[in-house]
């Protein structure tokens, strides 16, 4: 039986809907709308801040120097990036009428500020716990971060499932005897979670 369901919230509850913004970033720096994301997702300050190892505003201060421009851009450029992000307040509310039936709560491979970001944002009321990499110190698809949260909302594997867009990350839950969905839209996914639940 289910007890519990967790979520991924980069590309689930937060999606990069607009383009346009970072694509105008990247033409402007010279550079792919890919190649700014990698730079901002994938480079060595973006693990770190992701471990807790540096914060986002060093992670931020060293995106910036890497692409030559000045520490006083860093604010604008960074809006600029993110100007594209939508929080799917449809799927929140799903998320809300969950409970207090289901535990929910987020698992998401984030930088330092993203509780405050949460919590900024009005939406910390749909989870009973955020677990975040950088206050854990691991990324998925470690087990241990799936065993943390588990262990914060006190419910064994077999009675929780997790959506996330990544099927690398999914496949990591399953193994561990979580149920996975692999998110691709708000209404397949929907869909797929009500079936496991019923």
């Amino acid at each position: 039986m289910i007890r519990a369901v967790f979520f991924d919230l980069g590309g689930v509850i937060i999606r990069t809907e607009y383009q346009a913004p970072r694509e105008r970033l990247a033409e402007r720096l010279n550079m792919t709308y890919e190649d700014i994301s990698r730079f901002v997702f994938e480079s060595d300050s973006s693990l770190k801040a992701s471990i807790g190892a540096i914060s986002t505003e060093q992670h931020w201060a060293s995106v910036v120097r890497g692409l030559g421009r000045p520490a006083s851009e860093a604010k604008a450029i960074r809006e600029e990036f993110f100007a594209g992000d939508v929080i799917d307040r449809g799927l929140l509310d799903f998320v809300r009428s969950l409970r207090p039936r289901y535990k929910t709560g987020i698992i998401s491979n984030a930088w330092p500020d993203l509780r405050d970001y949460v919590i900024k944002s009005k939406f910390d009321d749909a989870f009973d716990a955020l677990i975040i990499s950088a206050e854990v110190g691991v990324m998925k698809p470690e087990p241990k971060i799936y065993q943390i949260a588990l262990g914060q909302l006190q419910v064994r594997a077999n009675e929780a499932v997790f959506v996330d867009d990544v099927p690398a990350n999914i496949e990591a839950a399953r193994k561990l005897g979580m149920q996975g969905i692999v998110f691709r839209s708000p209404p397949q996914t929907l869909a797929e979670l009500k079936e496991l639940l019923k």
